[in-house]
């Protein structure tokens, strides 16, 4: 009854608050350099997107609100064409403690080119290729901050299905993903309750994070069954996992040393479903995967006012050719450049070298600066070379892109 008096009360606090808004808005245009595969797809795409945000603080700044939204319309792809809230949560603060509740965005980890222990959100497949993208997780968290680390609990009660593109969208295999006929291994399907825990310290140079995640894997694997008019559709399974995680961040003078590492288990590894009265098989192995790297950064290169730093990071996947993932045995070398400038101009450029198939290989480019105040440009690009039919980025050759933005910030 106190807990609900308390609640009660912070109602006329909240009526009373002052609320910021901000958020950014953009327009986009993005130009394929090759003939797509497909017939339905082109290769010029504008699109615009607008994001806003609101926070307001109150209760003598113990509690506050936050809320951000995210839409977006696209010129071909209608599964693309969609809206989601990225954010939409209570915080109350204690001394040493914090609670969250309502939607949510998390994230974990160190490294640049692939985040393995980053589970809670599920991705936003339609937004961009590189996967950074998150929609907002439903959750409940309980945060402790002592001198022994700072230690998260996260209560996860609904899943997000990923998002995909449809028919006449780029990045697609030559199905397109049903995502109206998602498969789950756990009855409760969607609300399914999982659960995560974190804990976070700094130890002089060092940072450390150990997590830990049971519930429904945010990567779904894929089946092809008929669908009702007996034609072949690809529908995502999403099944159960464990996952242990641990991150490492260095700071040993000019070099950032990174480390992401992942034990992923599968509940069922073997199982058969029944789906629409067809036998399923589902296979599926626990296994290990990291990547690890360094950032090395030259401060007014050649006596300039330009910073460069350099990055090299491993990626491995012990699951080698049955790996889900892009990532199996890969090397990424990339560089970032700093302007030092009044308008926070840079410019990152990366290389992926699959050191299995010498003739499987990306790369992009990213480089953003500010025009004034409120304006500013970005250009990203990807680039994909594959040969090998059984590689994931096979389904990328004809997907090389350039990108460019104008957005506006308030």
């Amino acid at each position: 009854m106190k807990k609900l008096l308390s609640l009660i009360a912070l109602v006329p606090s909240l009526a009373l608050a002052e609320f910021q808004y901000s958020g950014n808005a953009g327009v986009e245009q993005r130009y394929f350099l090759q003939d797509s595969l497909y017939p339905e797809q082109k290769r010029s795409n504008i699109s615009a997107y607008f994001s806003p945000e609101i926070y307001s603080s109150f209760n003598e700044g113990a509690d506050s609100f936050l809320f951000k939204g995210y839409f977006r319309v696209d010129q071909q792809d209608s599964e693309r064409t969609h809206g989601d809230i990225r954010e939409f949560k209570w915080t109350h603060s204690g001394n040493e403690w914090e609670v969250q509740a309502g939607i949510g965005k998390v994230f974990w980890g160190q490294a640049e080119s692939l985040h393995l222990v980053d589970v809670i959100n599920q991705t936003d497949a339609i937004e961009a290729v590189d996967g950074e993208d998150k929609l907002g997780q439903p959750m409940v968290s309980v945060s402790l901050f002592k001198d022994w680390g700072n230690t998260t609990l996260f209560v996860l009660p609904y899943f997000r299905e990923r998002t995909f593109s449809g028919v006449d969208g780029r990045f697609r295999a030559p199905l397109p993903v049903d995502t109206d006929n998602p498969i789950f291994e756990s009855d409760d399907e969607e609300t399914n309750v999982d659960w995560a825990a974190r804990w976070q310290r700094s130890i002089g140079d060092w940072e450390v994070g150990l997590s830990y995640f049971d519930g429904t894997s945010r990567e779904p694997t894929f089946v092809v069954l008929p669908d009702n008019n007996g034609e072949l559709s690809v529908r995502p399974l999403y099944p159960q996992m464990q996952q242990t995680g641990i991150d490492v961040l260095a700071l040993l003078g000019g070099w950032i040393v990174k480390f992401e590492g992942i034990q992923r288990n599968l509940f069922e590894q073997d199982r058969i479903f029944i789906i629409d009265g067809i036998p399923v098989s589902y296979e599926q192995q626990d296994y290990f995967a990291a990547v690890a790297g360094f950032e090395y950064s030259y401060v007014g290169l050649f006596d300039s006012v330009y910073d460069i730093n350099l990055l090299m990071e491993y990626q491995y996947d012990d699951r080698k050719e049955l790996a889900t993932s892009v990532a199996q045995n890969d090397l990424m070398i990339g560089s970032r450049l700093v302007f030092n400038d009044i308008d926070g101009t840079e410019i990152l450029m990366g290389f992926v070298q699959d050191l299995d198939y010498s003739n499987v290989r990306s790369g992009f480019v990213e480089a953003s600066s500010r025009l004034n105040d409120n304006w500013k440009w970005r250009l990203d690009a990807w680039f994909f070379s594959s040969d090998e039919p059984t590689e994931a980025t096979h389904l990328l050759r004809r997907d090389d892109y350039i990108q460019f933005s104008l957005e506006y910030y308030y």
